[in-house]
């Protein structure tokens, strides 16, 4: 049966419950602990600004790499450095 399947057979749902929050946790359990000296997040979404500030209040230095997408400028104010680590992508003609 399964060499009947078809790629319309299959669905993929992918479901971000809380991620969010769980990785903006994970941020001030770091900078409370005092674990890190940095924390790179890659990421570009204005829902991180509370952890920005929370960890550069607490003297970590915080990075943003938003993989060459716009960012919020929210969370533009509330960030140490800004990189794009990957390899800038070609627009597609």
């Amino acid at each position: 049966m399964v060499e009947k399947l078809t790629e319309g057979d299959v669905k993929y749902e992918a479901r971000q419950k809380g991620v969010d929050m769980k990785i903006g946790l994970d941020i001030a359990s770091l900078a409370y602990k005092k674990s890190v000296d940095q924390i790179i997040l890659v990421a570009g979404d204005s829902d991180f600004v509370p952890a920005a500030k929370l960890a550069r209040r607490e003297g970590i230095d915080f990075i943003l790499d938003p993989m060459w997408n716009n960012i919020n400028p929210d969370l533009h104010e509330h960030i140490d450095g800004l990189i794009s680590s990957w390899p800038k992508p070609c627009k597609k003609t």
